[in-house]
């Protein structure tokens, strides 16, 4: 009997031990995460309301809601929202008693902002009304009034005008788009005449909303595009970003400056002048201060890295730069008390420093050693922190930042799915150039991961080029789900990438290709060498974006890969140029115009080089992007059928410049897998 017990016990250990093996990620356990949003924090740093989306694959089941938790940990986090309408764009008011946020709801045409009581409990009130619809609001400092955008018709400066021109262009029977200014289309919508204004309404009962820009007469020109805002400590004017000259985007880089305009109405007051673009505008508490990013304009550079800059306040005097020595570009900041914390972007990594802000050293806040914080946010009262954080193997969650530099988990919603799933932990590889240039790089091991086996090695190709792979979760180039069939992948940030200076970000200028994909093959090369598990004879490449344009180019110039994918990648830079929504900064890639004589636009251009075209290549493009239009990609796939090489195309009619929906998501990686299962 008794050893029948203990095979019994044997038994149950072994199965139990079976359940508790982890599994290779699937699309399905990765597109299923809940997406956990950016935190806002309560101004006695005692609450943290943030969103959660709760995905599926049909957009209909979708849910996205509003939670709260105690940022001391004390409770789980709870939902005060309900209600398939997504909630976002929410803020504390000062007496940290209500909430607002952006809402659709039922009866809704567009979007409102709504409060709630979350100190009473209740359901969201809708506080906007205006038939063009509300979005990030902002309360006053003094908790009366909410600042807040919505996209108006410039010639009607009343709801009911505006109501009444769109009424109207419903009944025009013809369907035309006219222009006689650039640009006319953005990213994956065809630019129209509507501008984005500022308005401001009391929050007691009745209070009508009044648009801001009413009597400010830059609002009157056709190149007038404001972008942000943000309140005085007197809560009686705004401080604004506006560029006057949108317009000009054809043949340079628009500026945009600093303005302000008092709430009572009246025309603005431009702020700044000089050759800098201005953001994110701040003003410290004790109004002695204004704080922005800034980068500068009209240098003729390809990347112009922000800064943190900070004004006397209201006199725009002593313009001063603040942490200029970190030399890495700021995400977002806080302004509390004395001090300004700032989440930055730091080779591969975001991390968390702060500056007095009267000047002086930064110090490093954070001590984890992997993952990225973002979305910052810091309580006035007792400089509370909270960021999401995140981890290539993990999806956002909220947490809260110690003084000690640890840090805290708030939020678990992924925690037990995360669990069942094979994720290596990613890896950070540098290695020094034939060039002499420090080079860095993430790897990462399929699941299942044996070191005594050979694996092929999936070399990813990040867009931008002004971007990172960075150690934060992606949906868009999963690492794990690229690795998993049995690939080790590997990310590297070429010259031109950021997060590791200003002068390394814009060292790729009139080498756009030839540079970058030089590093990428000598980071590859170093890591075939390092690692006996890879096999340097079974190797693909893949990216999108610019990412795309490096593959195509890998396309041009080398035929060691199997296969390649490039996703929304130009293979001819004259005609990316000639279609793309914004073409100056091409030209100052590349030298000049394309019928200038500069030499890039010659011997950098995949197009040129179309004879030597023999790789098997999967393209894929969104029908609807406009930053990399579909002409490139049909015109790839013309290059490669005539040239007889084995080549899929696949157009996503509904996409933008990503594949962002969930079905189309997952026929993506379908692909994907089934092009380097092919081939590798």
């Amino acid at each position: 009997m008794k050893k029948a017990i203990i095979l019994l016990l044997c038994f149950c250990s072994f199965f139990l031990a079976l359940g508790q093996e982890k599994k290779p990620i699937t699309h399905e356990a990765m597109w299923m995460m809940k997406r956990v949003g950016a935190p806002a924090i309560s101004p006695d740093g005692q609450w943290t309301v943030f969103s959660v989306t709760e995905p599926s694959y049909d957009e209909k089941e979708q849910l996205n809601d509003l939670w709260i938790v105690p940022t001391d940990g004390s409770a789980q986090p709870r939902r005060i929202t309900s209600g398939k309408g997504g909630e976002n764009e929410y803020s504390f008011s000062p007496d940290g008693k209500y909430i607002a946020f952006v809402a659709k709801r039922e009866g809704d045409e567009v979007s409102q902002v709504y409060t709630i009581n979350i100190r009473e409990g209740g359901e969201g009130q809708r506080f906007t009304t205006l038939s063009t619809g509300a979005s990030a609001p902002q309360w006053s400092p003094d908790g009366k009034k909410i600042l807040f955008t919505s996209r108006v018709y410039p010639q009607c400066y009343t709801d009911s005008a505006n109501k009444k021109m769109e009424d109207e262009k419903k009944k025009i029977k013809y369907k035309v788009r006219v222009y006689t200014t650039f640009p006319i289309r953005n990213f994956d919508k065809w630019v129209d005449e509507k501008q984005l204004h500022a308005f401001v309404q009391p929050v007691e009962p009745g209070g009508m909303a009044k648009d801001l820009f009413t009597h400010v007469a830059l609002s009157k020109t056709e190149g007038f595009e404001f972008t942000q805002a943000a309140w005085a400590p007197d809560s009686k004017e705004i401080v604004f970003v506006a560029s006057p000259d949108r317009t000009s985007a054809a043949y340079q880089d628009p500026s945009y400056y600093l303005y302000k305009v008092g709430i009572q109405g009246g025309d603005a007051v431009q702020l700044t002048r000089d050759k800098s673009d201005y953001s994110n505008p701040a003003i410290s508490i004790d109004g002695h201060y204004l704080l922005c990013t800034s980068s500068t304009n009209g240098n003729y550079k390809v990347y112009n890295q922000n800064k943190l800059t900070r004004f006397d306040w209201p006199s725009l005097a002593n313009k001063v730069f603040l942490a200029e020595a970190l030399d890495r570009p700021i995400n977002n900041y806080m302004v509390v008390g004395e001090t300004v914390y700032m989440s930055v972007e730091n080779e591969g990594r975001d991390k968390i420093y702060s500056v007095p802000l009267t000047g002086g050293p930064t110090q490093l806040l954070t001590t984890s050693v992997a993952g990225c914080y973002t979305n910052l946010r810091v309580s006035q009262i007792n400089q509370m922190m909270v960021a999401d954080y995140e981890q290539a193997s993990m999806p956002p969650e909220i947490v809260r930042v110690n003084k000690d530099g640890s840090h805290q988990m708030l939020t678990h919603f992924n925690e037990e799915k995360l669990a069942g799933l094979d994720l290596p932990l990613a890896e950070t590889v540098w290695f020094t150039s034939s060039k002499g240039k420090k080079i860095r790089s993430i790897l990462v091991k399929p699941a299942g991961f044996d070191p005594a086996k050979k694996y092929p090695l999936l070399v990813l190709l990040h867009g931008g080029p002004a971007g990172s792979w960075k150690e934060n979760w992606s949906y868009r180039w999963n690492y794990y789900l690229l690795a998993q069939p049995g690939y080790v992948v590997i990310g590297t940030d070429y010259t031109g990438s950021t997060g590791y200076g200003e002068k390394f970000g814009q060292d790729i200028q009139y080498d756009p290709f030839k540079g970058p994909d030089q590093e990428i093959e000598e980071a590859a090369a170093d890591v075939i060498k390092r690692f006996s598990f890879i096999d340097g004879s079974r190797q693909a490449a893949a990216g999108g974006s610019y990412g795309g344009h490096l593959a195509n180019w890998l396309q041009a110039t080398t035929t060691h890969y199997k296969c390649l994918i490039s996703h929304a990648g130009l293979v001819n830079s004259v005609s990316q140029w000639g279609t793309s929504d914004g073409i100056y900064g091409r030209e100052v890639m590349n030298g000049g115009p394309p019928w200038s004589d500069a030499k890039t636009w010659k011997e950098q251009n995949p197009f040129r080089y179309a004879a030597h075209f023999k790789t098997p290549m999967l393209i894929t493009v969104g029908e609807i992007d406009y930053r990399v239009p579909i002409n490139n990609s049909i015109e790839n796939w013309h290059i490669l059928q005539r040239q007889k090489v084995p080549s899929e195309l696949i157009v996503f009619p509904e996409e933008n410049h990503w594949i962002l929906k969930a079905e189309d998501s997952r026929f993506f990686y379908k692909e994907v897998d089934a092009w380097l299962k092919k081939y590798l």
